[in-house]
This record gives C-alpha cells, structure tokens and sequence, in this order.
C-alpha cells in the first residue's frame, strides 16, 4: 500500500480552527484525519505492539501551529505512515483496517444504514447486494459470492475491483479494493460523474489455481466471461486460426474446453495498463505494459517493430512510485522520464523497478503512467502469491477470515470528549512502553527499522527538486532474496 498526506485544510467549528490531512491510499483520496485521531491510532498500536516496534510519532504542541509547522507535522505524519503501513504484522491487522475504514467513514460522515450495492461481472451482467454502508470489501465480495452461490473454498479466488469508462467507451481498472475500506463509500466518493462501477474478477495470477474453478459451473461461467471479454478486448493475442477454433467452442458450448484452449494463448490471464512510456530501451518509449505469469511485459515500438521484454519479478530488488511535476529535477536513475514531465502542465506518476538485468549488474527502469499505483500493487501481489505457494499456503476461506477477526482487536476509535481529554493530559513518548504480545526484535530485523532504512536508500538515489514532490515509499521485493543462478 502507498500512502500519502499531499495536502491539508483548514475547518472552523465552534471550537475554533483546527487542520485537517488528507490521507490518500494508492493514489487515491481515502480518508481526512485530525492529528488527535492519528494520535489515538498510534496509542492504540503502541498498546497492541509496543514502543519499540513503531516510528516516532509526531509530538504534541501546546500553542497553535505557525504555516510551516503544520507543513512539518504533515510530512512527518505522512512518513510515520508511510513506515507503520510497511509492517505486514500491522498493516494486515484488524486493528490498522478498521482504522482507516472509520476514517473514511467520519470522512463521508456516513451512518451505518442498509443499501443496495451493484456489482457487475466482466459482461455487464448486474448483480445487487443488499448490505451496511460501512461492510468492509471482503464482506461485500462474500455477500456477491453467496447471492450467486460461490462455493466458500473459492471465494477469495475472485475480488472486487473499481473500474472506469473511459471516453473511448472502453473500461479501465482503477485499484482494487482493499479490505480497509467500505466499496459503497468507495463507489460514492468516485462516481460523481456517473462513470465508475465495481466489477467481480479473478485476483490470482497462477493460471494453474483455473482448475480448481473449473470443477465448478458458477466459478466457471466467471472465469468464461472475463476470459471471452479479454481476448475481444485484444488483451489476449490470437491468430485468425486460434480464434476461429475458440469461436466453435463457444457455439459448441464447450465452456470447460474453450478455458483449457485459452490457456495456451498468448497473455491469457494477464492485466493490461493503458499505453504509457518508459525509459526502457531508450527514452520517451511508448509502451504497452501487461502483468502476469510473475513478470511485467513491455510492447515496445522500435524501428516500426514490436518488440517484446519480458521483466520478471523474481529479478526486481525492489521497485517506488514518485509523483513528478513540471521541471522535476532527479538524478540519473529518473532523468529520462524528465524531459517528458517537464512538458506536462500536471503531476505524472511514474513507477520505477531496480533489475538484475545481469550478474553484477541493476539498472532502474521507469514507467510514466496514471496507472503506475495500479502496476505497483500487480507487483505486491504477485510477490504475495508467489510467496505464498512457496510456503505451501493456501489461499483464505470465509472461515479462516472469521477466525482472524476474532483473535485481533479492533481500533477502539475515542470519542470528542476522551479525545479533548487525551489532548489535555498529554501523552507519554513512545519509546516508554514494552509490547507485551510481540518481543522486541533486533534491529537488523524489525519491520519498521528496514522500512526505515528503505527510505533512506531511497532518497539516497533520488535528488529533490526546488518544484518536484517525491513520495518517499520504496517496497523491498521479498522473492527477490530468493534469485538463484538459474534465474541469471
């Protein structure tokens, strides 16, 4: 997850003024937050996994904050974010989830009352949900997965995604949603021009998890559609032969066998970006990115050929998204991507991985896109899954989800009054307090001190520019340990 405050704002009550941070997640305008709400949290999390286990947190100040004060508290509660979320023990906690799902609720300053939800299959086949406006994502795709009777073993092979018709009248993937946040307060906050909606997918990148569906009808007739609208869409390539031989086996009905056919096609089951620009093998390259089978595909244009790169995840150390603006000044790593920002009257958003591209030898590479969050989590969670089979796991049940909101504590949010109190007592530093649920670990093999140290790799390769804003989040590719010469 990337996470950023770009901004604050100033609100009036009548109480007087107070600030407020906008907090966006992947890209997105997630949540608004009072520095004492973020306090709360951070007690909350000190409470749960100890002084030692978290960043410092911004400190408390009894008179008002200046301008430039408030400017510093935002960059430091951004950061300390930024490195609490890169903790998977607490950032896949129930108690960070419910967090940002009260967040966005205040937000919206949306009661928890009964609606009516559509989601929509690849087709544009609508199905309605009747549920809360507060129900988390997985609750949500449970509700979709029983109104059409997924079995539970499969549920969590499918998720739900929000997409976008874009002005070509073709539809593009936004993000997909994640368990911290309501999909009806999602859909509400996005589509007031009427031009996004959630779509149920599949969320698993091994083709060979299709065979498990396929002794199914009803996950069958999901992986049928997805599978027939990506190669009309051209996100799957087939020849005039192939394609004809797939069009018999529709008309014949043979669902099962049109699956298995499609399989051997070229990009099945991959995700295709909306044509970008890379630096990759030169600059200023138009680009086709696709993700899938543990890699990123590059289409590039050279000479009037296609030609064709393939960037395995296995390879990439590590990958970070920056937000360019005009006149962006960077160092080597990103100065191709440069000259084509500085053209631009808005921000780009740009993400680059660091490759082995051989022995011995990493090279960045960058890619200008407005979906660069988008590739980002591709990569996260192909790295999960690939991580996953390695440890010989499977993927979770509707039941394994219960027993895991059982076990963990939620976020007990304070109300205005114990909030006023809190801010009136103070609060003690957070280095003063030992976890009594998680030992204190090493340096070297603390979460919070290896994101930490990931920033700071990071800015050690990046050079701020007097009219450039960078988010500092780098993610460390944990596969990446795993490369062996094989690989080379």
């Amino acid at each position: 997850m990337h996470f950023s405050i770009p901004d604050t704002e100033e609100v009036k009550d009548g109480n007087g003024t107070f600030t407020i941070y906008n907090i966006f997640v992947n890209g997105v305008f997630h949540c608004k937050a009072r520095y004492k709400l973020l306090r709360s949290f951070h007690d909350e999390l000190r409470k749960e996994y100890g002084g030692f286990s978290l960043p410092e947190f911004p400190k408390k100040k009894l008179l008002a904050l200046s301008p430039a004060e408030v400017e510093q508290r935002r960059m430091a509660l951004e950061r300390y974010i930024q490195l609490v979320s890169q903790d998977p023990q607490i950032s896949n906690s129930n108690l960070f989830n419910n967090f940002l799902l009260t967040a966005q609720q205040e937000s919206q300053t949306e009661e928890a009352v009964r609606v009516s939800l559509d989601v929509f299959l690849v087709n544009g086949h609508k199905i309605t949900v009747s549920l809360m406006s507060t129900d988390q994502t997985d609750d949500v795709l449970e509700s979709v997965a029983k109104e059409i009777e997924i079995p539970d073993d499969f549920v969590h092979y499918f998720g739900l995604f929000l997409i976008k018709k874009e002005e070509d009248g073709d539809n593009s993937i936004v993000r997909k949603l994640q368990e911290f946040e309501s999909p009806y307060l999602s859909l509400k906050s996005s589509n007031k021009s009427g031009v996004h909606r959630i779509v149920i997918r599949k969320s698993y990148w091994d083709s060979t998890y299709d065979d498990d569906l396929l002794k199914n009808k009803v996950t069958m007739n999901l992986l049928y559609v997805q599978a027939t609208s990506d190669i009309e869409r051209h996100w799957v390539l087939v020849t005039k032969e192939q394609l004809s031989h797939a069009e018999n086996l529709k008309k014949k009905g043979s669902k099962r066998e049109f699956l298995r056919f499609s399989r051997t096609l070229k990009y099945y089951g991959y995700l295709q970006f909306k044509p970008c620009i890379t630096d990759y093998p030169s600059a200023n390259t138009p680009v086709i990115v696709s993700a899938g089978q543990r890699e990123l595909n590059f289409r590039v244009k050279v000479q009037d050929q296609i030609k064709e790169g393939c960037f395995k995840i296995t390879r990439m150390r590590c990958w970070r998204i920056t937000t360019l603006y005009p006149n962006t000044e960077v160092d080597s790593s990103s100065s191709s991507s440069s000259s084509s920002s500085s053209s631009s009257t808005k921000s780009q958003l740009e993400l680059s991985f660091e490759y082995l591209m051989s022995r011995d030898n990493l090279q960045w590479i960058s890619v200008i896109s407005d979906q660069a969050m988008l590739m980002s989590m591709c990569l996260q969670s192909m790295v999960d899954e690939l991580i996953m089979k390695k440890h010989n796991r499977n993927i979770k049940k509707p039941q394994d989800r219960m027993q895991q909101r059982q076990s963990k504590k939620p976020f007990r949010h304070l109300s205005r009054e114990t909030s006023q109190g809190f801010e009136q007592t103070g609060a003690q530093d957070s280095s003063s307090t030992t976890s009594k649920h998680s030992p204190e670990l090493p340096d070297d093999q603390n979460p919070i001190n290896k994101a930490m140290d990931s920033v700071k790799k990071f800015s050690d390769k990046i050079g701020k520019g007097n009219n450039s804003k960078l988010e500092e989040s780098i993610t460390e590719n944990d596969a990446f340990e795993g490369i062996g010469d094989e690989d080379l």
